[in-house]
């Protein structure tokens, strides 16, 4: 088992920043993929970024691409997600996912790890 703490969500104004992490324990010694979900109010959940164990690998949603960058520390156990430039739409609760078999997906299916997720509310 797997367990996944994130921090960092909060309010912030449209064009702002956040930085949130995401600190996994437990059985880490595997190759873990990890990644980003989000889910607005009234909106399916939706896949946002992922990296792969080497952090070699990297899959964005359009929506984001270009303005949210991902990263991990493997020794600290830990995955970073940098949002700049942010706008209403992504207001969200955001979720880190993890999954032994490395595969990055976009679905969600494709986690069997689930953080509780962190609010990120932007302004307009």
């Amino acid at each position: 088992q797997v367990q996944l703490v994130e921090s960092g969500g909060g309010l912030v104004q449209a064009g702002g920043s956040l930085r949130l992490s995401c600190a996994a324990s437990g059985r880490t010694q595997s190759s873990y993929g990890m990644g980003w979900f989000r889910q607005a109010p009234g909106k399916e959940r939706e896949f946002v970024v992922a990296i792969s164990w080497s952090g070699r690998s990297t899959r964005y949603a359009g929506s984001v691409k270009g303005r949210f960058t991902i990263s991990r520390d493997n020794a600290k156990n830990t995955v970073y997600l940098q949002m700049n430039s942010l706008k209403p739409e992504d207001t969200a609760v955001y979720y880190c996912v993890a999954d032994a078999r490395n595969t990055i997906s976009a679905v969600v299916a494709g986690w069997d790890y689930w953080g509780q997720g962190t609010q990120v509310t932007v302004s307009s």
